[in-house]
């Protein structure tokens, strides 16, 4: 009620109003109702139904009704070359159904068959595909990150923060995440959709602050049994001078020794590119997956350019050269399997690339679920010791067959040494005796040295710090002397024969071997 008493007298005229309704009509009662709802506000004591919904999420309705799913791809998007074709090829098909629609023409068995044929020159286009574009593929701008990829293949994802140091570097995300009931360790690199949020994120390259906040989360996945899985998306550690300062070198060394360590299994995912020892630091996994258009390299095909020919215009070359296709690292055993993609690429069709990531992921941690945690170690070190493909053998007669069986067994044997070496430590613990250093004869050099100093005592021109840095050569001394100037003047140009001073060049040295030896 207000002071003045004019509440009160609002309150009279409403219930004057309330009684003169009374005796109206239903029709007239019904006109009354549907202009108070035409009117801009109830008053604010009429109570409302229960059922009747509240106007106040009516905007955010309509808001949220603007962003559904995309149905055509911005004009802006980034395209390759060879997808220039496809690019163009699709926009036709749209024109073709777009004028069809206008002037209510039926095209839908042409627009099928240029549907197919987009379809076809798409396939070939992407099976045909060099090192080089595969490289341009793995780096597009629209390729699935990180977290679109953690959002989309798990039921629940919470993002953690922090190394414990003060340092939170948003190039490296961690969070904790389920899927079909079981939650996991997710950590990845996270680049960014244009240039405000590359440089938020650093372009996807870690400071020591990401790998040791990764290192983190790792060893609390190992403390609580949760497996981890990585995903790889790097074009390397970043190498700038306040990272060097905060040791860079060290914290991947520590990642690298301390994932050997884990109880628990480690699944990597490599998504876009993976360079060098940045994506190595979370990728000592037991089991290596990767996308069948991603890259992982131990040096960008431009340096390696730029160091090998001078030029980063050889990079096409250097790309074929290092290896860096799926194809190939499953063929040197360096990735076990590759996770496929929809036609055209994850970035082309995203949605579509998310449930075979999913599926790769749970089949894969299946297979380790019923492992104990010795034998979740011990196939992650059997799996980086087999690393690498070498013949250190020559074989004469043909006998190929009978050189690569004694070759096994000496490889089983040097297995069951190693373990063996590995329960005693005798090897370490117990240093071979080789004596004292007097023990041991001189060599081709000393006998060099002993010849031209006998030469130069029988010439008088003996220097003294020539004879105080080696010492008298010879038990006997002056013996000694006159034997190696006696045969150094007849035989051969070195000073003589065995015997005979005649013939061998060495003569002057093998004059003096037994009074070097008896010493």
């Amino acid at each position: 009620m207000l002071p003045d008493g004019s509440g009160m007298l609002l309150g009279a005229q409403r219930l004057r109003c309330l009684r003169g309704s009374v005796g109206l009509s239903a029709q007239q009662r019904r006109r009354l109702t549907v202009q108070a709802k035409d009117g801009k506000k109830e008053p604010p004591d009429v109570p409302k139904p229960r059922d009747q919904p509240s106007g106040g999420k009516e905007w955010l309705q309509t808001i949220l009704s603007r962003f559904g799913p995309v149905k055509e791809k911005a004009a802006n998007t980034t395209v390759l070359d060879f997808e220039k074709p496809l690019v163009e090829l699709d926009n036709r098909i749209k024109e073709v159904r777009t004028v069809a629609e206008q002037n209510g023409v039926d095209v839908t068995t042409q627009i099928q068959e240029l549907e197919e044929r987009a379809k076809q020159l798409r396939r070939d286009t992407y099976s045909r595909l060099t090192p080089i574009q595969k490289l341009q593929v793995a780096r597009h701008p629209n390729r699935p990150t990180f977290l679109d990829i953690a959002l989309n293949i798990t039921d629940k994802f919470v993002e953690l923060h922090g190394d414990r140091a003060g340092f939170d570097d948003p190039a490296m995300v961690c969070g904790i995440g389920s899927m079909d009931g079981t939650s996991f360790m997710f950590i990845g690199h996270q680049k960014g959709r244009n240039t405000k949020e590359n440089i938020y994120r650093n372009f996807g390259m870690p400071t020591p602050n990401g790998y040791r906040k990764a290192l983190r989360f790792m060893r609390h996945a190992d403390k609580f049994g949760l497996p981890i899985v990585t995903f790889v998306d790097t074009p390397g550690a970043y190498a700038g001078k306040s990272a060097e300062e905060l040791g860079q070198g060290e914290a991947i060394a520590v990642n690298l020794r301390e994932m050997f360590g884990f109880r628990v299994p480690i699944i990597s995912v490599v998504i876009g590119e993976g360079g060098s020892g940045g994506a190595l630091a979370i990728g000592c996994a037991n089991r290596n997956l990767i996308m069948e258009n991603a890259v992982y390299y131990v040096a960008s095909p431009e340096a390696c350019a730029a160091i090998l020919w001078k030029s980063r215009d050889k990079a096409g070359i250097a790309t074929e050269a290092l290896r860096i296709t799926a194809a190939e690292l499953i063929k040197f055993k360096v990735m076990d399997e590759v996770i496929p993609e929809p036609l055209g690429a994850a970035h082309s069709d995203p949605m579509s690339a998310f449930p075979a990531i999913r599926e790769a992921v749970l089949r894969t941690w299946k297979h380790y679920s019923t492992m104990t945690a010795e034998e979740v170690m011990l196939d992650r070190y059997s799996k980086f010791r087999k690393l690498g493909m070498w013949e250190e053998f020559l074989v004469s007669g043909g006998k190929n067959k009978e050189a690569r069986e004694a070759r096994s067994q000496a490889l089983t044997d040097l297995e069951e040494k190693w373990y063996e070496t590995l329960q005693s430590k005798k090897e370490w613990l117990m240093k071979p005796d080789n004596g004292p250093l007097t023990d041991v004869r001189p060599g081709a050099m000393d006998l060099v040295m002993a010849v031209v100093e006998a030469q130069r005592r029988k010439k008088g021109e003996v220097n003294e710090e020539l004879e105080l840095s080696f010492g008298p050569i010879h038990a006997n001394g002056e013996a000694g002397d006159a034997g190696a100037a006696e045969a150094g003047e007849e035989g051969s140009p070195a000073g003589g024969s065995r015997g005979s001073g005649e013939g061998s060049p060495n003569g002057a040295a093998n004059g003096i071997i037994p009074s070097v030896v008896e010493q």
